[in-house]
């Protein structure tokens, strides 16, 4: 079989979901990844604790959406893959770049990049690829990407949250102890590891106490 796999690129279109307005009275914009399964709109849900003349929250929509229940009546997304992955992460930090680029933020903002489940690793890419100056970064629930190294972050001084919860059915002491030693390994001192009871479940609590 003569078989080749070719490559094309083309324009394509994207969501992204907001929530509160960003006016003079915002302290905090909030750029948030979600996990698989999710679209961007329900994921703000969680945010919304948050005081909403302090904070403004951004959700990029990850592109590629299929039905996820047996009757097709719900819609989730997923960021990547394992198929063509470094082609594909550069996609995804192309709409990242463009979502950043449509919002026009401020200069002197207060920026929080959080990224939940699968979201982690697109946060953290996001942030050492582009070098993105942020006061916080937030892993909640999900992995690092075997690929980043220390130097990678050594432009920042923000601070990282590593969120999980102990009864986490994704985890176990094998997990936890790999990912725990990572962070440590990419974020030295910067590192704060804030378990919490519970399974892996979105700690809305936790993240409304981040500000």
């Amino acid at each position: 079989m003569n078989l080749e796999e070719k490559e094309i690129s083309y324009t394509t279109t994207n969501s992204y979901a907001t929530l509160n307005t960003l006016t003079d009275k915002t302290k905090n914009v909030w750029f948030v990844c979600h996990g698989m399964g999710y679209l961007s709109r329900y994921f703000l849900r969680y945010f919304d604790g948050l005081n909403k003349d302090e904070n403004y929250i951004i959700a990029p929509q990850a592109q590629s959406k299929y039905y996820s229940s047996p009757k097709f009546k719900h819609v989730g997304a997923s960021w990547l893959t394992k198929e063509n992955t470094d082609k594909e992460t550069e996609n995804v930090m192309r709409n990242l770049d463009a979502v950043l680029t449509a919002e026009a933020l401020p200069k002197n903002i207060n920026l929080i990049v959080l990224g939940y489940s699968q979201g982690v690793s697109i946060a953290s890419r996001f942030v050492a690829r582009r070098k993105l100056v942020c006061t916080q970064l937030v892993l909640h629930s999900g992995g690092l990407p075997k690929e980043l190294k220390a130097e990678d972050f050594a432009f920042s001084n923000a601070k990282v949250s590593m969120i999980y919860g102990t009864e986490d059915e994704y985890l176990n002491e094998e997990r936890i102890t790999h990912e725990t030693t990572r962070a440590k390994e990419l974020f030295g001192d910067r590192l704060h590891i804030i378990p919490f009871e519970g399974k892996h479940v979105v700690n809305v609590a936790l993240i409304n106490g981040l500000v």
